[in-house]
């Protein structure tokens, strides 16, 4: 028999089998230009993609049923102020009301969101929030936050929106005084403790920046200083019947004025500073840095060919240079204000402009022996024609009850 030859056909490997017996590739970089050469591209650049988180809103710190609204403040005057619904002419609070702890307390980090106050430029703190009490959340109508530097409110008000007064109460408690700023509260009834200042640093610093602390260990007693004079309102209502790392209850007060030198002169020296930063915003930095003696040899001889006014050799008085610079700001201030000047559209080509140029530009011709022209005379005549006497109406009557027509009155 003769052999035959069967050719068994070779079935390639599947693309599947083939991906699934070899190890996957990474994705290759390499580009192929036109001239078949291969560039292969270097690593991937990292794109850092900023997520905007939204602020929470404030969430309520207690609820509305534990609130007495309906029952009237308690008595700590001797007349009650109808319109204010508090009461008058007492400078004491009750005995019993600051021995009593506070139903709740602040917690900045838990409760802090924004409000419906957020959308309003300058509106004031809650004073419920301060104190751990407001039921209202994000609806509220004042701020759930912390003062910071930039919250800058009327001398006469607090950060609360309360209007201060002339003079202190007699136990230093309420709103306060507009006569000065006081940022030092007075901390009393503490735990004494051997790490009292510690104690006393760790509650208070949750409310702003603290400038000093000063503890009387033997007394229970601290003087806790803010450097921002809206965190020490805030910390003066947060802490207020509130209870360290015992169960004390505080008893918080503005501080009288430190009758020590030293304080004194440091906080003389503080309001200084402060004033003197207020003139240099107001200035600028140019101008501040030309008073300091701080400007450059380049910025220095601009000043001169400015201060010169085109004269060689001649320099203005610093009035009249300081007069110049503030009507360019003046000027630069107005021109933001006004907005660039509007543009008007001509409708008539240049000949017919230059036609009416001509025709008010040339007088027509008068009379010979006239020095004035057919137009000034024609309205000269018509001025003529127009002047006729006006009739003077004449009375009706005497004026009744005032005399005008008596000729014998005086």
């Amino acid at each position: 028999m003769a052999d035959v030859a069967v050719q068994t056909p070779i079935v390639a490997p599947s693309s599947s089998r083939k991906r699934s017996a070899e190890p996957e590739e990474s994705p290759s970089t390499a580009l192929t230009t036109t001239n078949g050469e291969v560039a292969v591209e270097g690593p991937p650049v990292k794109k850092t993609k900023l997520i905007k988180r939204k602020r929470k809103p404030a969430p309520p710190q207690i609820d509305a049923a534990l609130l007495k609204t309906g029952e009237p403040p308690p008595q700590t005057g001797t007349t009650f102020n109808i319109w204010y619904n508090k009461w008058a002419g007492g400078d004491r609070e009750d005995a019993y009301l600051s021995k009593t702890a506070a139903i709740s307390r602040c917690k900045v980090k838990e409760h802090s969101g924004w409000t419906q106050a957020d959308k309003t430029p300058g509106s004031y703190f809650c004073l419920f929030f301060a104190r751990g009490i407001c039921p209202k959340g994000h609806t509220c109508q004042y701020l759930h936050r912390l003062p910071n530097v930039y919250d800058i409110f009327n001398p006469n008000i607090d950060c609360f929106g309360r209007d201060k007064h002339s003079d202190y109460r007699d136990d230093m408690g309420g709103v306060g005084s507009f006569m000065r700023q006081n940022r030092t509260l007075y901390v009393g009834r503490i735990h004494v403790t051997d790490d009292i200042e510690e104690v006393v640093a760790r509650h208070f610093q949750e409310w702003g920046e603290i400038d000093r602390i000063r503890v009387l260990t033997a007394r229970g007693v601290a003087f806790v200083a803010y450097v921002n004079e809206a965190n020490s309102q805030f910390a003066k209502e947060a802490m207020a019947h509130q209870a360290l790392d015992n169960s004390e209850i505080l008893n918080v007060r503005w501080a009288t004025i430190d009758p020590n030198p030293l304080s004194q002169k440091r906080e003389a020296a503080r309001i200084e500073e402060q004033a003197a930063e207020a003139v240099r915003r107001a200035l600028g930095e140019k101008a501040v840095r030309q008073i300091e003696g701080r400007e450059t040899a380049e910025e220095r001889a601009a000043r001169r060919v400015e201060a010169g006014f085109g004269l060689d050799g001649y320099e203005a008085p610093e009035a009249i240079w300081f007069n110049q610079q503030k009507e360019l700001e003046s000027a630069g201030q107005q021109a933001q204000l006004e907005g660039p000047p509007e543009q008007r559209l001509l409708e008539t080509g240049n000949q017919e402009l230059e036609m009416a140029d001509q025709t008010q530009t040339e007088p027509e011709p008068g009379p010979a022996n006239s020095i004035l022209g057919s137009s000034t005379l024609a309205a000269l005549q018509g001025h003529t024609r127009s002047t006729a006497p006006v009739p003077v109406p004449q009375s009706s009557g005497p004026l009744v009850a005032y005399g005008s027509d008596d000729d014998d009155d005086d």
